[in-house]
C-alpha cells in the first residue's frame, strides 16, 4: 500500500511529462541533430558559416542581446511593484489584480496588433494625441531607432502581470509577523523591503528570473505580428531569424544551428542567475555536512 501511495505522485505527472516529450524534448532533439546532420552526414560547415562568415546572424545576436538587457531586469522590477502594489489589504483590490492580469490574458497576437494600431505612424491613437498637442508624429514601428523599444513596451506590458502573480505567491507566503516584529523595532517601509521580502523571496526571484529569460530570448510574436524584422532588420532578433531560414528560405540546418545557438545562450544565463541567487547557507550546509 505505501508503494501505491508512492507512485501517486509520479502518475499525477506523467501525462504533463509525457507533453512536454512529445512537442518539447523529441523535437528539441532533432533540432540540434539537424544543425550537424545534413544528408546523413555529420558536420560543423552549418556553425562554421554562421559565426565566421554571417553577418545577419550576428546583428540579429546582438538585436537579442540588447533587447533582453532591458526587457529582462524592466519586466521582473514592473512586476515585483504590482505584487507589491496589490499585496496590500484594502477594499476593492481583487479588481486591481484582475486589471494587471488582463494583457497577459488576451493573446499574444491580439496584444500585438493592439499595440500596432496604438503606435502606427499615421492614424495611431499615440500620434493623434501627440498631434493634438502640437507634437510631432513620431515613426514608432517604422522607425529603426524606436521599433525595438516599442517591443520592449509591449512586452512588458504584456507579461509583467503574469510575473506578478508569482511574486504575488511569494509575497503571500511571508509571515506577517515578521513585519509587525521588524515595525516594532523602527524598520521603515523601504528597509523591510530590502533586509526582510527580498531575501526571503530568492527562490521565487530565481524562479520568475529564469522562466522570464527563457520567454524573452525566444520572443517572437511581435517581431512576426508587427515587424516582420524591420524596419531595415532593427527588430530581426535570433527567434526571428531562425523561423525565417527554416520557412521562408528552406535553409532548415541554419535554421536549427540558430536554435541551438539560443539554447546555449539560456543555458548560460540561467546558470549564471542561479550562481548569483544561491542560497549561501544551504551551501555552507551542505559543505559542514560532507566534511563531517
Amino acid at each position: 500500500m505505501l508503494r501505491v501511495h508512492k507512485a501517486v505522485p509520479y502518475l499525477m505527472i506523467s501525462a504533463a511529462c509525457l507533453l512536454l516529450l512529445v512537442f518539447r524534448v523529441i523535437p528539441l532533439f532533432y533540432s540540434l541533430l539537424g544543425s550537424v546532420y545534413i544528408d546523413g552526414v555529420f558536420t560543423l560547415d552549418t556553425f562554421e558559416k554562421l559565426f565566421f562568415h554571417d553577418t545577419i546572424f550576428w546583428r540579429s545576436m546582438w538585436i537579442t542581446v540588447k533587447l533582453n538587457i532591458v526587457v529582462i531586469p524592466l519586466q521582473i522590477v514592473v512586476s515585483l511593484l504590482l505584487a507589491l502594489l496589490v499585496n496590500q489589504d484594502l477594499k476593492g483590490i481583487g479588481a486591481f489584480r484582475t486589471t494587471f492580469m488582463t494583457p497577459f490574458a488576451i493573446s499574444g497576437v491580439v496584444n500585438c496588433l493592439i499595440w500596432g494600431l496604438l503606435l502606427a505612424k499615421n492614424n495611431g491613437v499615440i500620434n493623434s494625441l501627440l498631434n493634438a498637442f502640437g507634437l510631432p508624429s513620431q515613426g514608432f514601428w517604422s522607425d529603426k531607432n524606436q521599433a525595438l523599444w516599442c517591443i520592449v513596451a509591449e512586452s512588458t506590458w504584456a507579461g509583467s502581470g503574469y510575473w506578478m502573480i508569482f511574486f504575488l505567491s511569494g509575497l503571500k507566503g511571508i509571515d506577517t509577523t515578521i513585519y509587525e516584529s521588524a515595525a516594532l523595532d523602527g524598520c521603515g517601509p523601504i528597509r523591510r523591503l530590502w533586509s526582510i521580502t527580498l531575501p526571503l523571496m530568492r527562490r521565487t526571484i530565481l524562479f520568475v528570473m529564469v522562466a522570464n529569460t527563457t520567454a524573452n530570448l525566444l520572443l517572437f510574436t511581435p517581431m512576426k505580428t508587427i515587424t516582420n524584422g524591420g524596419p531595415m532588420g532593427s527588430t530581426n532578433a535570433l527567434m526571428y531569424e531562425a523561423y525565417k531560414s527554416s520557412f521562408q528560405f528552406n535553409k532548415p540546418a541554419r535554421s536549427s544551428a540558430i536554435v541551438s545557438v539560443l539554447l546555449v545562450m539560456i543555458g548560460l544565463v540561467c546558470a549564471l542567475q542561479f550562481f548569483l541567487l544561491r542560497d549561501k547557507d544551504e551551501t555552507k550546509a551542505k559543505k559542514g555536512g560532507a566534511a563531517a
